[in-house]
């Protein structure tokens, strides 16, 4: 990883995610109706932490599933050499609820246009609320998120790399160097 610079650090990752939990809150007057959806890799383990702050703030525990859209890309069969498929995880019903869809980082707008389309085959919810710690910028879909921890606005020739604990063994945001594509 050629590392540009570090934006945020562990202090700040945990204010971020304490700061979008009450976001979140505060924009569905409380969490009653809410559920939170994580992208497979990191988007789920952001909304892991996203529903333990909700857990401490609100004194309840919204319904938390896992999406994995791979199969819902437009790329898939394209840009996707040999994909890895994970498993959708959302045992409840998504009819007329306040979906939190989670993710690391907001890029093209590609997947999350992938996930919408796999939330809309599990049901009809009431609204999809987006939520990202990074909105790095370069849209080739008009989708924007609800919820951000930061934006950071990258050249083509950068990228965001979202560390956490759980399987980085650090929480932190990084700006890097994108591999050449040679």
């Amino acid at each position: 990883m050629d590392i540009k610079a570090k934006i945020i650090d562990e202090e700040g990752f945990n204010r971020t995610v304490t700061r979008l939990a009450h976001e979140i809150l505060e924009r569905n007057k409380g969490s009653q109706n809410v559920v939170l959806i994580g992208m497979r890799t990191r988007g789920e383990f952001l909304a892991q932490r996203i529903k333990e702050k909700i857990k401490e703030i609100d004194r309840s525990e919204p319904s938390y599933g896992t999406l994995d859209a791979t199969l819902y890309r437009d790329d898939f069969r394209t840009r996707l050499k040999q994909p890895e498929i994970s498993v959708t995880d959302i045992t409840f019903d998504v009819n007329d609820k306040d979906i939190i869809l989670i993710d690391d980082v907001l890029y093209t707008g590609r997947t999350v246009r992938a996930a919408l389309d796999a939330l809309m085959d599990l049901g009809r919810p009431n609204t999809i609320q987006l939520c990202v710690m990074v909105d790095r910028g370069h849209r080739e879909l008009p989708i924007r998120a609800d919820f951000v921890g930061k934006n950071i606005p990258t050249s083509i020739n950068e990228e965001i790399r979202v560390r956490m604990k759980e399987i980085d063994d650090e929480d932190a945001v990084y700006l890097v160097n994108a591999p050449s594509k040679n």
